[in-house]
């Protein structure tokens, strides 16, 4: 778990209601440090740089990430109840932060950053590790189809929450996105479902 100074949570807490009010290109350290009222050199203090802001972003999302599927790798629940509390969970998250998914789903943000593209490998090999062992229990416990592919499955999982997301936030989140991904996950878990 990643470690912040109360000061830093609040810093970065700014940022993602920047990104929110604005877009994630308004995200430079004068428009943040104007947002919460310290000059640019006070900013600094805290986080050398931008990249480090929105490197803390992911950690920060990264940590709350690993608590639920954690918390949902160990509950009784079955298969096809863990994948469904996972996929809830990130739209809940996601409806309630819309900043941090503009964040994950920047690609062009790190595509020039090697520790940005690092946290966000580590962050969908840890979902991919997930959703690996609960497809798997579910396909051991007769309750997911055997005949479908683990790696593949996961791509589809993984690729309709994506394209679902950045839909969402390119349509200027003008449609229910929780809604959306429900029927999503109806469709999916009919797809998985012996």
């Amino acid at each position: 778990m990643t470690a912040f100074t109360n000061r830093q949570k609040d810093i970065i807490n700014a940022a993602i209601e920047l990104i929110s009010e604005k877009s994630i290109q308004e995200l430079t350290i004068k428009n943040l440090a104007q947002k919460i009222g310290l000059t640019e050199g006070a900013l600094y203090r805290h986080f050398p740089s931008k990249v480090d802001i929105l490197l803390s972003i992911l950690l920060m999302f990264q940590d709350e990430a690993r608590r639920n599927l954690e918390e949902v790798k160990s509950s009784p629940l079955s298969a096809l109840q863990q994948f469904e509390n996972i996929f809830l969970y990130r739209l809940r998250y996601f409806t309630k932060k819309p900043a941090v998914a503009a964040v994950i789903f920047s690609e062009s943000i790190f595509q020039n950053d090697k520790r940005l593209s690092s946290e966000v490998n580590k962050f969908l090999k840890m979902h991919e590790a997930t959703l690996r062992i609960i497809l798997e229990k579910g396909i051991a416990d007769k309750e997911i189809r055997e005949d479908i592919s683990v790696e593949e499955a996961i791509y589809i999982i993984i690729g309709s929450m994506r394209y679902l997301v950045t839909r969402w936030r390119l349509d200027g989140h003008r449609f229910d996105l929780y809604a959306a991904g429900q029927r999503i996950l109806g469709t999916l878990k009919e797809l998985l479902r012996c």
